[in-house]
């Protein structure tokens, strides 16, 4: 029993040197200090994020192999798995907010593979869907102002209903409004039961007021703006919004 003991003893030790060499290694890497989208607000006030940055250093070939690890890509955790192997600031990442998160990439593709990238974008003038290259460093994030309590989270009131919600959210796609509500509403008049803010959203929660919940939420969003000028086919120019694609990591 004692040899056992002694085997897991010493493989516990290696593997802890090794984790050690690993990270000393890591932090000889070139970093940058990069800012959220959010400036931390939407987080709590002893959460590590809400410091309103993280340090992140520079891709190497071995973290290149993350996003070619099919399993990764295939349980939808790729970038995850890329953001925690690049950030020095500890933290979980699951924590992370997808408005942060789409920062945070952005920075990640700059440091690693430069700053152009190739968009598609239609002339407003000819209808024509042009090719252009954007510098990814002139993406900023909106404006944030809103103020959030001790928990990172945000007042809303409808009539006599005071709400409580948060921005700090994975990606929502093609949810309907009820179950957005119930992703971002964590409160109701100091309630904070599921089954309160259920009752609230089936039963009090009037469409017309749901409706306009929803654009003050979407308006004051912390997100980027993915917009542009772009020179036109005429030689002149137009603003127009670009989506980053699948391939942002690639050339």
């Amino acid at each position: 029993m004692s040899k056992m003991t002694d085997r897991i003893s010493t493989s516990s030790a290696a593997e802890q040197a090794r984790k050690h060499y690993e990270s000393e290694q890591r932090s000889k890497l070139p970093s940058i200090i990069a800012p959220l989208a959010s400036a931390g607000k939407i987080y709590p006030k002893d959460h590590p994020l809400r410091e309103g940055k993280i340090e992140m250093r520079y891709m190497t070939a071995y973290d290149e192999d993350i996003l070619t690890n099919t399993s990764y890509i295939r349980e939808g955790i790729m970038l995850n798995r890329l953001l925690e192997s690049i950030s020095l600031t500890k933290f979980d990442v699951s924590d992370l907010s997808t408005y942060d998160k789409d920062g945070l990439l952005i920075y990640t593709r700059i440091l690693s593979y430069g700053a152009e990238y190739n968009v598609k974008v239609t002339d407003p003038k000819t209808g024509n869907e042009l090719e252009r290259t954007i510098d990814l460093t002139k993406i900023k994030a909106k404006p944030f102002t809103l103020i959030s309590d001790k928990n990172g989270e945000f007042e809303y009131k409808v009539n006599d209903v005071n709400l409580k919600f948060t921005f700090n959210i994975d990606k929502i796609e093609d949810v309907s409004p009820s179950n957005f509500c119930k992703l971002v509403i964590k409160e109701v008049n100091g309630s904070r039961t599921a089954e309160s803010i259920d009752h609230f959203i089936r039963y009090q929660f009037m469409a017309k007021d749901s409706k306009q919940f929803r654009t003050y939420y979407a308006n004051n969003a912390p997100t980027l703006d993915f917009t542009a000028e772009f020179e036109g086919e005429n030689g002149g120019t137009f603003t127009a919004g670009f989506s980053i694609e699948s391939d942002f990591f690639w050339f």
